[in-house]
């Protein structure tokens, strides 16, 4: 299946031999790390026990956005809330559509650094945000028992006689484009000088939300960059105001 397992920034080399153990163990393979504190190191191979390929096959990057240029559906892990309120869905609820989605294009899971998890900043590049249900007197999960625990979904849903949820007629659009459609959105908002009203400055970020929840394919995003160009394309620089003299009776 063309599902990856992303961490951002992981600190413990141990962690993600354990985690590539925990992907092992449920059948997947592709792990990609951005900015590993260090790797490769002994002890991520120690921890690894037997999923050593999965650990030679990991790809480094230096960016998030590197890590997901590619793919379609983005699944953004936290056990907190933040600024902006967002939709919490469980593992259980969103592994069957992770399994839909890598059928067309690659669905990546992402996992923040262990202390701080993902910031506002890559949660707003994901489209759903998904957070492991805990007894509410201890919830600390570490790295590898959170990626065990939503592999271990993904597996049940993904196994044969498991009904397969309805295909797309259109692939995801790959997190690259949707970049390139929000860099887009927000220069014709200064080009039409629209202020945002919604305090705080998160227009964007509101914006981002709204898209990233709705999921757009490849068609819907040429649409909208359609649009954006024809708005573009109809605007006339504003002038200088002319007053209107009266005429003589």
């Amino acid at each position: 299946m063309p599902i990856r397992i992303v961490l951002v920034e992981p600190q413990h080399p141990g962690n993600i031999g354990a985690v590539a153990r925990a992907m092992k163990n449920m059948g997947l393979v592709d792990l990609h790390l951005v900015k590993p504190l260090a790797f490769p190191h002994s002890e991520a191979i120690a921890r690894a026990s037997g999923a050593d390929d999965v650990l030679e096959s990991a790809k480094v990057h230096e960016s998030f956005a590197q890590a997901i240029a590619d793919c379609g559906l983005i699944v953004g892990t936290s056990a907190r809330q933040r600024h902006l309120p967002w939709e919490l869905v469980e593992p259980r609820e969103c592994s069957a559509q992770i399994v839909q989605a890598s059928r067309t294009e690659t669905a990546a899971i992402v996992f923040g650094a262990e202390r701080t998890g993902l910031t506002n900043a890559e949660l707003e590049r994901c489209n759903l945000l998904m957070t492991i249900p805990t007894a509410p007197d201890y919830s600390s999960l570490n790295l590898a028992m959170a990626v065990q625990v939503v592999t271990y979904e993904i597996w049940l849903a993904s196994r044969p006689g498991v009904p397969p949820p309805p295909e797309r007629d259109v692939p995801l659009a790959p997190a690259e484009d949707v970049a390139r459609f929000y860099v887009h959105f927000e220069q014709v908002l200064k080009e039409i000088d629209f202020k945002d009203r919604t305090g705080g400055g998160q227009l964007m970020a509101r914006v981002r939300r709204l898209f990233n929840r709705a999921q757009l394919d490849q068609n819907e995003v040429n649409i909208l960059r359609g649009v954006l160009t024809a708005v573009q394309a109809r605007r006339r620089p504003a002038g200088p105001k002319q007053e209107v003299k009266e005429q003589d009776s």
